[in-house]
């Protein structure tokens, strides 16, 4: 395959050609490392991203460049009831609200394994970038002054998806992440961080997604049964987003 029939079989199984709403649901867990400390799986993780894949309307793009549009949340969970949380060790949980997460996409070898009657697309995603949560403004929710995290995602679809006209085909998914303590948990610069290990499928319509996680949102951000109608920038990420709920303190004139 070239890498444009490869990257539109890809496009095919995250979302869809012909532009149409396309609903992704997780579930998992997050479990701690610290050095010296045992594993501990902290938290139950749900989550969903409604997206649509629209042309970019860009000439310098080229052909095959596509906009994707979309809103993402997710929500902590108590490890053994599976409730969605309110708060833990007497904080308040930040859940998840990423309004954009949106997306440039454009031709690319997209990595991919055959597995008999299934392909998998995979994608390692490293980021290292200046932190939202400066340690100076934020030492209890921040602990380096750049956030690094490493983000594992695998997307399996059936092998047709590679000869199809279709538009799009059915999915399921995998997603790892490892990163800094989330800052409402205020760990300080205490060495460790967090592993969210989840999977999850390409779901018919949002109306799919499960009736507890579709009543919160629509208690709290019904906008986020759907996606985005147009491009915005920059992305929401739980990190912005903490800092938009928690400003940083004015320094005094002078200080460092």
């Amino acid at each position: 395959m070239t890498p444009t029939e490869l990257f539109r079989a890809f496009a095919r199984t995250r979302a869809s050609l012909d532009g149409s709403e396309v609903t992704y649901w997780w579930t998992g867990d997050v479990h701690s490392w610290a050095p010296g400390e045992p594993y501990e799986r902290l938290f139950g993780f749900e989550g969903v991203n409604v997206g649509r894949l629209v042309p970019d309307e860009d000439a310098a793009a080229g052909p095959d460049a596509y906009r994707f549009l979309s809103r993402e949340a997710a929500f902590y969970l108590d490890p053994r009831s599976r409730e969605i949380l309110d708060t833990w060790q007497d904080k308040r949980v930040v859940h998840v609200w990423n309004d954009p997460a949106n997306q440039r996409w454009r031709p690319f070898p997209v990595p991919m394994t055959e597995l008999g009657d299934q392909v998998c697309f995979s994608l390692e995603i490293p980021l290292a970038y200046p932190s939202p949560l400066p340690v100076a403004d934020y030492p209890a929710h921040s602990a380096d002054d750049t956030y690094r995290a490493l983000e594992l995602f695998q997307f399996f679809a059936p092998a047709s998806v590679l000869t199809t006209g279709a538009p799009g085909v059915p999915a399921t998914m995998s997603w790892t992440r490892t990163s800094p303590w989330l800052p409402w948990m205020e760990q300080g610069q205490r060495p460790g961080g967090l592993t969210f290990h989840c999977r999850g499928r390409k779901l018919g319509s949002y109306a799919e997604v499960p009736e507890r996680t579709r009543a919160y949102i629509a208690a709290n951000h019904p906008e986020y049964a759907h996606a985005p109608e147009k491009w915005s920038e920059p992305n929401e990420t739980s990190w912005t987003y903490f800092r938009k709920l928690n400003p940083p303190a004015r320094r005094p004139r002078g200080a460092a």
